[in-house]
């Protein structure tokens, strides 16, 4: 099987919300007096890194569990074991 295409988008929004948490931390806080005093790029770096996050997550459970061996049916017809 092919790479699954959760490992590299969950990969580049990682990396954008690591760089938007840190530009957000340590910015100049006039910057965000045009919203409000809302820090917008640390809220959407929290938001891209939690996407990001659960993509890498989920692609790498699909990974594990696509690796696993088939389950062999038993010759008298019963439930396949594990």
């Amino acid at each position: 099987m092919g790479l699954d295409i959760r490992l590299p988008i969950g990969m580049l929004f990682t990396i954008f919300g690591i760089m938007l948490i840190v530009f957000g931390l340590f910015s100049n806080p006039a910057l965000y007096a045009q919203s409000l005093g809302i820090n917008i790029n640390l809220a959407w770096g929290i938001v891209l890194l939690v996407f990001g996050a659960i993509m890498l997550f989920l692609g790498a459970r699909s990974m594990f569990f696509s690796s696993r061996p088939a389950a062999t049916p038993d010759p008298e017809g019963r439930e396949p074991r594990h």
